[in-house]
């Protein structure tokens, strides 16, 4: 057996000190270690987008990141998006649109969603289809997804005129 490796990270802001395998991935070490369970497992090759989560301001998927890649990193779970707020006009609209189904994909859908609208404030449908195209979803078939992020961002336009 190969012993812990301590890791010291901000997560959600709040600084976190822990002993962790060496193979243990960033997604399973929210889940299990610090209950954040907003952050799915899906495919666990990086190609669903269910355990999106923000390290250091930039998305990845954080199946593929290994717990021990995160030291001295700040992480933001969708937990930490939620209760800051930074997503709540977000959240609105899938819920207005009914753009969350199951809610499986939804916690990475928000995340790679808000990014969109933090690098291009009033992308087009295509942008917006585009960027979300790493993220499966079972459920929606995305338009309904699609017209809540395009509605986030005209309101957030409006908002900013």
């Amino acid at each position: 057996m190969i012993a812990p490796i301590p890791v010291s990270l901000l997560v959600n802001g709040e600084p976190i000190e822990a002993l962790v395998a060496p193979r243990l991935n960033l997604a399973d070490f929210l889940r299990e270690t610090l209950k954040l369970t907003g952050t799915h497992v899906g495919c666990e090759h990086g190609v669903c987008g269910a355990c999106t989560v923000r390290v250091d301001g930039e998305i990845v998927r954080s199946c593929l990141l290994l717990a021990v890649q995160a030291q001295g990193s700040s992480v933001e779970t969708i937990e930490g998006l939620s209760d800051s707020g930074e997503i709540a006009d977000l959240q609105a609209a899938f819920r207005a649109r009914n753009a969350l189904q199951c809610g499986y994909c939804t916690p990475g859908m928000l995340i790679t969603a808000q990014d969109l609208l933090r690098q291009s404030p009033t992308p087009d449908r295509a942008a917006i289809r585009e960027h979300l195209s790493g993220n499966y979803c079972r459920c929606t078939g995305y338009q309904a997804i699609v017209d809540a992020v395009e509605a986030t961002a005209k309101t957030r336009a409006e908002q900013a005129a």
